[in-house]
């Protein structure tokens, strides 16, 4: 065991410290009280998460963050953003989720499932940051806006670019188009896209 510690050292000493970095900071996040991390997290490339006091962050075994550009199909803009900052706010993501360079911001409550694969430059959140405040809109910019609860079901895919607004519910198995704005529930096992998305292509239950 530790002649290999001292090979890996000596053959590949910038991979080495690369992982003992991330090893760090993944033992950092799982000492802070209000982080459940339940299993193997693996990280690529470091991300921005703030889970304020009496918030919760809950991540299953064998989620994959990834935050670096190096390597992935498209241009990230950003790492992985997860952010859940009024108090009882929960960010939950189910085992081997892949994130990719996405922001989630929970003011409230965004669960994720298992087997899903959220893509780059994705943006999913439980409030809007203010309300509309027709007609006093000189109020808007005190105001708020409400926080409704986000669902990801098991097995979605989510394409780049995409927004996932407040109170959305996207079923088991289906997929978003990459470049879509999604303000309303999902079905299970469709394709939907668009702005306002809308259901492409369901489920052929021959194929």
């Amino acid at each position: 065991m530790l002649r290999k510690l001292i090979t890996q050292i000596i053959i590949k000493p910038i991979s080495f410290t690369k992982k003992l970095w991330l090893d760090i900071f993944i033992w950092r996040l799982s000492t802070k009280h209000n982080i459940d991390i339940q299993g193997q997290l693996n990280l690529n490339g470091i991300p921005m998460i703030d889970i304020w006091e009496k918030c919760q962050l809950i991540i299953d075994d064998g989620v994959v963050l990834n935050s670096r550009n190096k390597g992935y199909h498209i241009n990230m803009h950003s790492p992985v953003k997860l952010l859940a900052d009024s108090a009882g706010a929960v960010i939950k993501i189910g085992s081997n989720t892949r994130i990719h360079g996405t922001c989630i911001h929970a003011n409230q409550s965004i669960k994720i499932g298992k087997n899903c694969l959220i893509a780059a430059n994705c943006h999913i959140f439980d409030n809007n940051g203010h309300d509309i405040s027709f007609p006093l809109v000189a109020n808007r910019v005190n105001t708020k806006g409400k926080s409704i609860p986000v669902e990801i079901k098991d097995n979605v895919w989510i394409g780049a670019n995409s927004i996932i607004l407040p109170g959305v519910t996207i079923g088991e198995g289906s997929v978003i188009s990459a470049n879509s704005v999604v303000n309303i529930d999902i079905p299970a096992m469709v394709v939907a896209g668009g702005n306002p998305a809308i259901i492409i292509k369901k489920q052929n239950k021959n194929e």
